[in-house]
């Protein structure tokens, strides 16, 4: 289901799709780091899972993300550096609210 939400999202193995919620995620994301869409930021990090269909074996699931796994050491990594908390918009919020069937706000 993850997988699926992701590519509802408009994050497809053919690219972003036009128009759609992952396009926006992208616009918004672009205009707060100067026109560039950083390495590693949510919008990179969807289209890669997007592309690969990878969001579940990642560890991001439609219940949230699994111990143990690559999410949970993105999670982990991204609360360090921001004194404990994840971040709203941060890549870690984005990704697993997008897994889930949000819209990735």
């Amino acid at each position: 289901m993850a997988d699926q939400n992701v590519h509802k999202t408009g994050f497809t193995p053919g690219g972003i799709k036009g128009r759609s919620t992952a396009s926006e995620i992208m616009s918004k994301e672009a205009r707060s780091h100067g026109g560039r869409v950083p390495s590693g930021g949510p919008t990179s990090t969807l289209q890669e899972m997007g592309a690969k269909s990878s969001t579940h074996s990642s560890g991001f699931t439609s219940i949230g993300i699994s111990s143990g796994s690559k999410a949970s050491g993105m999670m982990s990594h991204e609360a360090k550096s921001h004194g404990g908390q994840t971040p709203k918009g941060g890549t870690t919020s984005t990704v697993q609210s997008v897994s889930m069937g949000g819209k990735g706000k």
